[in-house]
């Protein structure tokens, strides 16, 4: 067996188009490519709703204090209070955005994944092994983070600012300051007697829960454009190693899972969901770091967190919280990425397979 033979035979469906087939003509421009952007970007967009309420609710227990009486604790009863509270637009606060997110930032990975494989076996010529197929992952990863990184910091502020988390009605008072507790209960008072003043800032908390809104609010605030991507550099690094570990145990469970016959649609969701979860475990620290970084720029610093870098956020979280807290919100995002995984790459290989000819 050349190694051309044994590169292809070693791929599942997702990359029977990557490589140069004997007898086909390597057409790699319009087309195809189109093919990879758009299926892609259906994934991500297919993935993210079916997931959208875990979406949040990880965002929530995320950043939340640690120390309240108001935290969203245990994933059933966070999702019923966020229902009580905030109705079905709670589950979907934040999609929007996430799609609008999502699709071209799937769109780019699988595009640039397909495109990278391509470029490691010269077309076809070299074997596509484990160590290519995580390189090309983690680079796609970086590549799509880069793209829509301004869209997924935006997401995240609009994910909490609508969540009765602790200190939402600090952040609402005159004062930009932390108040002691003594003297939190008199400046509640004489904000209600300031009618005029809460009405115009709860018309301008309105405005700032929109995508615009709260992209100018952070322009505005936080140093301007430089601003939108606060924390790129801690997310770009998670993403990479998450991203090609979590391609290339995909593709390596498929190899596994579905031979030949028995190649159903309940053994590649199955893949999806294994690849997807051990991905999101080895790397889900790198994820914590990311989220704390999106929100220490909020204003009047209403949750708290006040970083110097994302080193100094590592060694804050540990202090405080101990190494668990770089896993909180680990379950529910469990829960989240099995079949949000599973869903994206079962999406992707059906569109490809409607677009591209055989």
């Amino acid at each position: 067996m050349t190694s051309t033979q044994s590169s292809q035979s070693s791929q599942p469906k997702i990359s029977n188009g990557m490589t140069a087939v004997n007898g086909q003509k390597q057409t790699f421009w319009m087309p195809e490519i189109a093919s990879y952007f758009v299926a892609g970007g259906a994934a991500g967009a297919a993935s993210r709703t079916v997931v959208s309420p875990l979406e949040r609710l990880k965002i929530i227990q995320q950043v939340q204090p640690r120390t309240s009486d108001g935290q969203y604790k245990g994933v059933w009863r966070s999702l019923v209070r966020m229902w009580e509270e905030e109705g079905f637009k709670g589950f979907m606060r934040g999609n929007g955005i996430n799609c609008l997110r999502i699709v071209p930032y799937s769109a780019v990975q699988f595009t640039t994944y397909e495109q990278l494989k391509k470029w490691f076996t010269a077309y076809g010529t070299k074997e596509l092994d484990t160590p290519k197929r995580l390189a090309s992952g983690a680079l796609a990863g970086i590549t799509s983070v880069c793209a829509t990184y301004p869209l997924d910091l935006v997401r995240s502020r609009l994910s909490i600012a609508t969540a009765s988390i602790p200190l939402q009605t600090e952040q609402a008072l005159p004062s930009s300051s932390v108040m002691a507790a003594s003297g939190a209960k008199q400046a509640l008072s004489s904000a209600y007697h300031t009618s005029s003043s809460s009405l115009n800032q709860t018309i301008s908390k309105r405005a700032e829960l929109t995508v615009v809104g709260m992209t100018l609010k952070v322009m505005r605030e936080e140093g301007g454009f430089p601003g939108l991507y606060r924390g790129l550099v801690t997310t770009a690094v998670g993403v990479a190693p998450y991203v090609g570990i979590n391609f290339a145990t995909y593709e390596a469970l498929r190899g596994v899972m579905t031979p030949p016959g028995k190649n159903n649609v309940m053994r590649k969701l199955a893949c999806g969901a294994i690849a997807g979860s051990i991905s999101q475990t080895l790397t889900y620290p790198f994820d914590v770091l990311r989220r704390k970084m999106q929100v220490t720029g909020m204003a009047h610093g209403g949750l708290g967190y006040h970083y110097n870098g994302a080193f100094d956020a590592l060694g804050s979280i540990i202090r405080t919280e101990g190494l668990r807290g770089l896993y909180r919100g680990l379950w529910p995002n469990l829960l989240k990425v099995a079949p949000s995984i599973a869903t994206s790459f079962f999406t992707y290989e059906l569109v490809k397979e409607l677009l591209v000819t055989p």
